[in-house]
């Protein structure tokens, strides 16, 4: 990577860190002129698949799926573009077109150039580049408060209400106090601006101590403490060992005298394991750090691409709960303007009817309650304290304090593998010689195999030295005998000690300082100081196993590999040759040769379907392969050859003139490495476990059960995917798997969709390219097909493929998303879901911080969903229509009252009465909602079953909202009509019997709407009900003190409380009896 970075020494050459999120890397590619591969030729021969359908049906399978030009074809149907075509909807398309161009217009982003970056001199650049820091906020000091009443006045609820109390301000329409309307309004943004202003603050904490991490910058004078964010364009950084790279950076020079480093890639693409890369040669050279400023040079970079570095975001989060109780807060708003119509109609127009239509708006404004909003608000406040204190997930962190709910309504669950389904820590399983297979618990009888020939050797070294006979080399001209057990497992342990491009690493001695170019007397070699590093977990894993077994790699450079054996003596073998893995061949070799015999070999590992074909016939390879995978176990295939002095000299001259080869190097190369996979020798089989996150495969069944559809989306690659899909049980023994064959065309994308569409009840794999490819072409048929599986694995996915994936599933879809992940990499995911789970691990806290809830495991997404998402979405519903309920059944007693008042527009309760009623006399009671629950958390548990009836909103839909508009109609005609029935001389009876009657009537209906009693429910009522009595002392003003002593006010308001309300006890009694809810029949 280093050498295709463009450096333009002045003097001589240099290096700098560069902008945050942009894009400094070149990647070799095909320059101007170069050949295409024949592939791509395929995309102009498929053109005329533009008149031909993907068939979704039954029909033509019988064809050869070879032979797409046999599919049939669509008729092609010219649109005509005149006035049918305008009015039939082509003024939307111009509107649309027009809108677009304007919003261009306006947003118009600037061009992103080329840079010139002057090292160490960040002064020299020429233009402006922001700050290098993170900024998560959603406001400033002066946007938070516009910023705030926007986002609560673009919901109807308060822009209704913010109108009907700018209302009052007009004399002819003023119909009470003005404390009556402002009072609730002003406390729902105080509310509001209290709870965003705490959120922010949050935010600005969270991004203040990722912006305060300190790095040494280096300057003319030496090493200066920065922060972060001061970090400038330019700057040269010194980043120590296990600290985070705080920006995009050309790599100088290291400690290590060869210039290599191991870096790790997590917050990029979510692969935890280390990476080498090589420092600029030219600044690797220089003899000490100050020599950077010696030297005059600048870094000309590409402009910034659109790449794996780059992520979206979304500003903020609205959720479904809140636009369907805003829809059904329109629907509210249609009936008051109906009512108010009715009764200015039946008036017969008389006067300035406008002005008594908008009083009577006035009057029935209650319909639309603005406690509502503050109520929910609340309540997700709640449910968010709930969650961060329940003890069964510790450390789980609500981070965003609007959706709890959305958790009771997922339908699909997009995670990342590394680091989220598995720990991404290796663990040697098995290996199986053909004839014999060794697992965990007979890794002993290993070491004691390894024990003879080692000894033996040693012994034969010592009698050499004292004797006159020298070394003995392998008699290859003795006759072949079958080899013994020791001898096998000797050979393919020593193989996979060998076969690798694993670095031992040793920490410096404690106390040892200055510029980090330490001696090696300075080194402590010992067994426990040493760590591995390596371009793959699974590698570490072998090395690790081969030490645990006696053969110990000590030593490793680029020349030269060192093991120790289980007696002491050490090995030494000679790098001729190293071929690393690559995803198109699937495998790794490298040529050593042995110090101490002179013989040369050359060992290879790879994965299955790679080897086979490379490997002498063996009769159980396949199968053992095949028994390994439905283990959940990663397969290496190890085998070796040996060469003669003369067949490798022959070896490297042609692979020497390969590489210095102009035309067609890679297929030369790959020629000459080929003419040596011939025939190998089958040493053994490994098998090597990615251990899985505590109870992973439990989660996933009861996600499933819970009717939730997983998708994993890993960018790891396809072999290790699938391995994973299977061992942790994301897709069951019983499911076939579909493995989405490469396509770079239309064509070939035509056909093996058409092939998958008669796969049934299978799960998918597919790779990002085909699936780009695929989703250029056959967006929907892909995505709808997709849907149909039980469960969607995507391998090698970019981060902006991820987010792209959810998006279509809300599109397509139309169900709630939620994504769950680990590392940087799955921030766009994340944030691009209906509901963002982040989760605290390896990979660092980004994903974490990004994330609307953050967990510590993944298992714990389980009781989040099924126990805190169930039941916040259940109490917000029912509590959203309680409160409905509230206002519609005064707004009936107010046009029962003005009907039978000659439709007059005059208020049946004033003043404080309104105000009470809506919070002192009822707010706790209906509130207390928020801690009820139909069943207990072990229960839902238990039966996630329970989680898929929610999906479908039923608890919160028109037909429970039209059963309740009902019930409100029918208490407030009972309790106006009763009143004005039983009052008997005077109109201030009608109000103390009709208010006290409705109070208790709200409270019974709390009482009536529990399911499951908490002591602060019973404490809530009695509360409300105390306050109410006690205030009626101090309300002269609406009651009469002397009436409402009488045992006559006793009878009346029990009377009419009780045929409010009994009924609706009873219909709820033989509801149970006859129809009892899923949750009751488990409760029984």
């Amino acid at each position: 990577m280093a050498d295709q970075i463009p450096l333009y020494p002045v003097r001589s050459a240099a290096a700098a860190a560069s902008r945050k999120r942009a894009a400094y890397y070149s990647a070799a590619g095909l320059g101007p002129g170069a050949d295409w591969p024949s592939r791509y030729q395929l995309e102009d021969e498929s053109a005329h698949l533009d008149e031909m359908p993907l068939m979704m049906s039954e029909e033509g399978f019988e064809n050869d799926e070879s032979d797409y030009h046999t599919l049939p074809r669509a008729r092609i149907t010219q649109r005509k573009r005149g006035l049918g075509w305008f009015v039939c909807g082509g003024w939307k398309f111009l509107c649309t077109s027009c809108c677009d161009w304007l919003i261009n217009i306006c947003q118009r982003k600037r061009e992103l150039k080329a840079r010139t970056v002057w090292l160490g001199y960040p002064e020299k650049c020429e233009e402006k580049h922001p700050r290098n820091s993170i900024k998560n906020q959603k406001y400033n000091v002066f946007t938070f408060i516009p910023g705030v009443l926007y986002e609560q006045f673009k919901f109807f609820l308060n822009l209704y209400f913010l109108v009907v109390s700018c209302s009052q301000f007009v004399p002819a329409l003023k119909i009470g106090y003005l404390y009556t309307y402002w009072a609730p309004l002003g406390f729902v943004l105080a509310v509001t601006i209290m709870r965003e202003a705490i959120d922010e603050f949050r935010r600005f904490q969270r991004d203040k101590e990722v912006n305060s991490q300190l790095y040494s910058k280096l300057t003319v004078r030496g090493k200066v403490q920065v922060k972060s964010s001061d970090i400038q364009v330019g700057d040269l950084i010194i980043v120590e060992k296990n600290q985070r790279i705080p920006s995009d950076m050309v790599f100088l020079r290291t400690s290590e005298k060869a210039g290599s480093c191991f870096i790790r890639t997590d917050q990029l693409d979510g692969e935890t394991d280390w990476k080498l890369k090589v420092a600029v040669s030219c600044t690797q050279r220089l003899p000490a750090l100050g020599d950077l400023f010696s030297i005059s040079a600048y870094v000309y970079a590409q402009k910034p691409q659109l790449d794996i570095h780059s992520f979206e975001g979304t500003f903020t989060r609205v959720g479904l709960l809140d636009l369907e109780l805003n829809h059904l807060t329109k629907a509210l708003f249609v009936a008051l303007v109906a009512l108010s119509v009715v009764m200015v109609t039946l008036q017969g127009f008389v006067g300035p009817w406008y002005r008594n239509l908008f009083r009577f708006l006035l009057l029935f404004s209650y319909i639309i309650p603005i406690s509502l909003r503050v109520n929910l608000d609340m309540g997700k406040a709640a449910y968010g304290w709930m969650i961060m204190k329940d003890e069964s997930i510790p450390g789980t962190v609500v981070r965003t304090s609007t959706i709890p709910e959305e958790l009771g309504r997922l339908v699909y669950l997009l995670t990342d593998k590394t680091g989220t389904l598995t720990q991404n820590e290796m663990v040697f399983k098995r290996l199986h010689l053909g004839t014999v297979s060794y697992g965990a618990d007979t890794m002993d009888e290993i070491q004691s195999h390894l024990r003879n020939p080692y000894s033996q050797m040693q012994s034969q070294a010592s009698g050499n030295t004292t004797g006159s006979t020298p070394p003995r080399k392998a008699q290859s001209s003795a006759p072949k005998v079958r080899k013994s057990v020791s001898s096998r497992v000797h050979e393919a342990v020593k193989a996979i000690a060998l076969c690798h491009n694993v670095t031992p690493v040793y920490e410096p001695r404690a106390g040892v300082t200055g510029e980090a170019e330490y001696a090696e007397a300075d080194q402590d070699f010992s067994d426990g100081n040493r760590t591995y590093q390596a371009a793959s977990p699974d590698e570490v894993a072998l090395v690790q196993w081969t030490e645990s077994v006696g053969l110990t790699l000590v030593s490793r450079d680029l020349a030269s590999v060192q093991l120790r054996t289980p007696g002491g003596q050490i090995l030494t073998y000679c790098i001729l040759q190293m071929f690393p893995f690559t995803s198109e061949s699937k495998r790794m070799g490298v040529i050593v040769r042995d110090e101490s015999t002179a013989e040369i070999t050359f060992y290879m590992k790879g994965a299955d379907v790679a080897m086979s074909s490379i490997v002498q016939y063996n009769d159980w390879l396949e199968e053992e392969c095949g028994n390994m995978a439905r283990e959940g176990l990663r397969t290496l295939v190890v085998a070796k050859r040996a060469l003669t002095e003369e067949q490798y000299q022959d070896f490297e001259s042609r692979y020497s003139q390969a590489k210095l080869s102009i035309h067609d190097r890679a297929l030369k190369v790959a020629a000459v490495v080929e003419s040596l996979e011939r025939e190998m020798e089958l040493l053994c089989l490994t098998g090597v476990e990615d251990q899985l996150q505590a109870d992973v495969r439990p989660t996933l069944e009861m996600l499933r059960n819970a009717g939730i559809k997983i998708w994993m989306l890993t960018g790891d690659k396809l072999e290790t995917a699938t391995c994973i899909a299977k061992s942790s049980h994301l897709v069951s023994r019983t499911q076939d798997i579909h493995i989405f064959r490469p396509v770079t065309n239309r064509g070939e994308a035509h056909l093996e969709l058409n092939a998958f569409r008669r796969k049934h009840d299978c799960a998918l794999v597919i790779s990002g390219d085909s699936l780009e490819v695929c989703l250029k072409y056959y967006e929907h048929e892909l995505v709808e097909l997709a849907c149909q599986c039980p469960a969607v694995v995507c391998c090698r996915c970019s981060p902006t493929q991820k987010a792209h994936i959810v998006k279509l599933l809300q599109q397509h879809a139309g169900r709630r998303t939620c994504a769950i992940g680990d590392g940087g990499n799955d921030v766009s995911m994340i944030q691009a879901a209906d509901c963002g789970i982040g989760i605290e691990g390896k990979e660092g806290r980004q994903a974490s911080l990004a994330a609307d809830f953050s967990i510590t495991q993944f298992r714990h997404i389980g009781r989040l969903l099924m126990v805190h998402g169930r039941s916040s979405y259940k109490r917000s519903a029912a509590l959203g229509q309680f409160v409905m309920h509230r206002g519609l059944i005064i707004s009936t007693m107010q046009a029962v009252f003005s009907s039978v008042f000659y439709f007059a527009s005059v208020p049946l309760y004033q003043g404080f009465l309104m105000v009470g009623y809506a919070t002192l006399y009822t707010m706790f009671p209906v509130f207390s909602l928020v801690l009820d629950q139909d069943v207990k958390p072990e229960m839902a548990m238990l039966y996630p079953e329970l989680y898929k009836d929610l999906t479908k909103g039923r608890s919160l839909s028109f037909k429970t909202f039209l059963v309740w508009v009902l019930i409100s109609i029918y208490q407030g005609g009972i309790l106006m009509y009763g009143a004005l029935l039983l009052f008997e001389s005077e109109f201030v009876h009608v109000v103390a019997i009709s208010f006290t009657a409705l109070i208790l009537t709200e409270l019974l209906m709390v009482a009536l709407t529990v399911r499951t009693w908490h002591w602060l429910m019973a404490v809530a009522e009695v509360l409300s009900l105390g306050c109410y009595v006690a205030s009626l002392a101090f309300l002269n003003e609406y009651f009469d003190v002397a009436f409402i002593t009488t045992v006559t006010f006793v009878w009346k308001v029990s009377a009419i409380t009780v045929v409010s309300c009994l009924p609706l006890y009873v219909l709820k009694y033989l509801k149970r009896k006859l129809s009892p809810p899923s949750y009751c029949k488990l409760t029984s």
